[in-house]
């Protein structure tokens, strides 16, 4: 069922609508949400429209001994374009980190261009990375112009690993999820090839923001493009996924997201959706058995979400439905395409983490049969669906398997673990 009210095209289906009857089954349910196409129009050199929200964000760059050079000046240049894209009411600061965290600008509005542009200029760089007082530093400037009517981001860009205070994924994606419930998201840029992707990953995911793998300097500015794309697009935030499995149906995991279960509710949260970006909850459920020809009631879906728009709360709801047949021909042929190509997606990345598992363990030869193996699967599932997006997740695989050797690995590994939170929170760039 697909309904439409003004910010967001809902849509919730089985991969299998048409189920065997007489037969405990698994299927997968896939909630997708889109958000609706903003109009833009250009002007003062960026791209503004009428509808767009107001944003509240802070800039945490790593001014550690690493970053010295061609960094630091590439890092400026980036925000000296965020600034020249602002709009007079968005609100920015700056924070930079070595062996302590510093606010070079404190949270203002953006009408001061030139004011805002020499506090940048101040960076330097040298010392160590105390990258989660950087963080937390942010945090606080978000926090003096916190506002559900805004789009509150932190973007972090460093290029090493934290050596000063809390260090591990562990914490940082505690701190991620803590800002999360503040609806304050994380977006995590890591440069070169010194950082940890794997703490960059978790503190981007559990504040459910972007991450990107900058390898060369010289790219920061594009990705800071792609970022603040996706900042000026957001449609609505707070949105919050609720599935209830009705008259037996089992919640058994969702896959590739945060989740709450318990009993027979699943809650998830994405805190913000993108003009014209498709986002998806996909949960796999466990049916009772049913008579055939039967229709039965599968699962009822609530989606709650603020409209930037309106600041008003939305709702939208669907059941959804299954039917029961004795021909495994019927089942096969009513296959929803869409749906299970999501699954298999997210299944081949699960493959390839358990990959980069083996390889950090040091079994070389097993994570390479892995992802062969992953990438046949996905060779024989593409040719099935006709999926050009499985196609290139195999060809993806194939090149992972062809690189897990030193020289190349520690590139590598921050190349997959990039790829695996593209396909796992179905970012944009």
């Amino acid at each position: 069922m697909t309904t439409q009210p003004d910010q967001i095209k809902f849509n919730a289906a089985l991969s299998t609508p048409l189920l065997l009857a007489d037969k405990k089954q698994t299927v997968y349910l896939q909630v997708r949400l889109t958000g609706i196409r903003l109009k833009f129009e250009a002007k003062l050199e960026k791209t503004l429209s009428s509808k767009v929200a107001p944003i509240n964000v802070a800039l945490v760059i790593d001014s550690s001994g690493s970053m010295q050079g061609e960094k630091i000046r590439r890092a400026k240049d980036a925000a000296f374009k965020v600034v020249d894209q602002l709009h007079p009411d968005d609100i920015i600061a700056v924070v930079t980190f070595n062996h302590h965290a510093e606010t070079l600008l404190p949270a203002t509005q953006a009408q001061d261009r030139e004011m805002i542009k020499a506090a940048i200029n101040t960076l330097r760089g040298g010392g160590q990375s105390a990258l989660f007082e950087g963080v937390v530093k942010g945090a606080q400037e978000i926090r003096k112009f916190l506002d559900r009517k805004r789009v509150n981001r932190i973007v972090l860009v460093s290029d090493g690993v934290a050596n000063v205070g809390p260090s591990t994924s562990e914490e940082l994606g505690v701190l991620g999820a803590s800002l999360s419930q503040e609806n304050i998201v994380v977006t995590t840029i890591g440069l070169g090839l010194g950082y940890n992707e794997d703490l960059m990953t978790q503190l981007a995911e559990k504040s459910d923001g972007n991450h990107a793998f900058v390898e060369n300097a010289t790219d920061l500015v594009r990705f800071f493009d792609h970022e603040f794309g996706d900042i000026f697009s957001v449609v609505s935030q707070e949105v919050n996924v609720t599935i209830i499995g009705v008259d037996g149906t089992r919640p058994l995991r969702v896959i590739g997201r945060e989740a709450k279960i318990q009993d027979q509710q699943v809650l998830v949260k994405l805190n913000q959706l993108y003009s014209a970006q498709e986002k998806y909850v996909l949960l796999e459920l466990e049916v009772p058995p049913t008579q055939m020809n039967q229709e039965r009631v599968i699962a009822g879906v609530a989606v709650v979400y603020r409209n930037l728009d309106t600041d008003v709360m939305e709702r939208l709801s669907s059941v959804v439905v299954a039917h029961f047949t004795d021909s495994p021909q019927l089942v096969e042929e009513k296959i929803n395409a869409t749906v299970m190509t999501a699954a298999i997606e997210q299944l081949a990345v699960e493959k390839n983490k358990q990959a980069v598992k083996l390889r950090d363990e040091g079994d070389i030869k097993e994570a390479r049969k892995l992802l062969l193996d992953n990438a046949n699967n996905l060779a024989e599932e593409a040719a099935k669906y006709e999926s050009k997006s499985l196609e290139n997740l195999r060809a993806i695989n194939f090149d992972d398997a062809e690189n897990l050797e030193d020289k190349n690995w520690k590139k590598q590994r921050k190349s997959m673990r990039q790829q695996q939170y593209r396909v796992k929170t179905q970012q944009k760039y």
